[in-house]
């Protein structure tokens, strides 16, 4: 089995922890850092050269795309999916999630709930926007910041007036969101693989911060998820169409409500946490659906000799 994992850094834990599962299992796993490859697109060929040499294609990929690099990252996934590897999350699924806006749209119409958000152009009324969002306090999210950067909270109308009116006046793009005062400053998040759960943790955040994240502070807990909330989770994942991510939830009086569905998910956190071979479960979901593709294919293969037989 060959197996390359697209991450621009293999020193990371999550991209060391991949290679060390896919090594226990004896395959050919490789390290590739997407922005040094070039594509090549010809009648009936598809090509990927990397550091001046052709790579050989893969069975399956494991996509670690940053955020700031989306459009070439997808570019590179849906190239290596034409050429019939199979990919833990698609080019598609990868763009959607990483959108903002379009994800929390793509959830409501799958009915899950998430808190109140409101996106509007810079020459909206900030007046509006809060009302509509239901006024102070309210959350405010830059829609290109990652891991809580971006993430602003507004505790009273004046100053959400004042900042929004700032941010419009630069141009940003802003979503607007109520603030789930009785989340406290924690989250959940869920470890899909494969449409199940594998792993689940308890976010809090630093002492004086509301948000949650890791990188900024946090600390993180294992978490056993209600019966909603491995619904909610499992649905956000199906609706995204996302075999691995993360799904980050809050709790709330109305029951979970979802944040983000996170499409490169840190394995060191839930991992660590967990005490769960979250790495493995990745190996596993990706053995079981190259093994249903080769059968796929012998079977199409036989029944074409077949009826050519026949």
């Amino acid at each position: 089995m060959r197996v390359y994992i697209l991450s621009r850094n293999k020193e990371l834990y999550s991209t060391k922890r991949l290679v060390e599962a896919g090594l226990a299992k004896g395959w050919d796993i490789r390290v590739i850092d997407y922005l040094k490859c070039t594509i090549e697109i010809m009648k009936g060929e598809l090509v990927v050269n990397y550091l001046g040499k052709v790579l050989p294609a893969p069975d399956a990929i494991i996509p670690r795309i940053g955020a700031s690099r989306t459009f070439y990252g997808t570019a590179m996934v849906r190239h290596f999916e034409m050429m019939n590897a199979f990919s833990t999350s698609g080019n598609l699924a990868i763009a959607r999630s990483r959108d903002k806006l379009r994800s929390l749209q793509v959830l409501s119409k799958k009915g899950i709930d998430m808190p109140r958000t409101v996106f509007a152009s810079n020459k909206s009324s900030s007046k509006d926007v809060i009302a509509l969002s239901g006024g102070a306090p309210l959350v405010l999210k830059i829609l290109e910041g990652t891991q809580g950067v971006g993430v602003v909270l507004l505790d009273s109308e004046k100053a959400a007036k004042s900042v929004l009116d700032a941010f419009y006046g630069m141009d940003v793009n802003l979503l607007v969101q109520e603030f789930i005062e009785e989340a406290g400053g924690a989250d959940i998040r869920a470890f899909i693989v494969g449409g199940e759960v594998v792993g689940a943790m308890k976010r809090q955040g630093a002492e004086g911060d509301f948000r949650s994240n890791l990188h900024q502070g946090g600390s993180a807990t294992a978490y056993k998820l209600s019966r909603n909330e491995k619904s909610t989770a499992l649905a956000a994942a199906k609706a995204m169409g996302l075999g691995v991510c993360g799904v980050d939830m809050i709790e709330s009086k109305r029951g979970p409500l979802v944040m983000e569905v996170n499409s490169s998910p840190g394995l060191e956190g839930i991992e660590k946490s967990t005490k769960i071979d979250i790495a493995g479960k990745i190996m596993e979901y990706i053995e079981k659906n190259v093994v249903q593709i080769d059968e796929t294919t012998t079977k199409k293969r036989k029944i074409k000799k077949d009826s050519i037989g026949a």
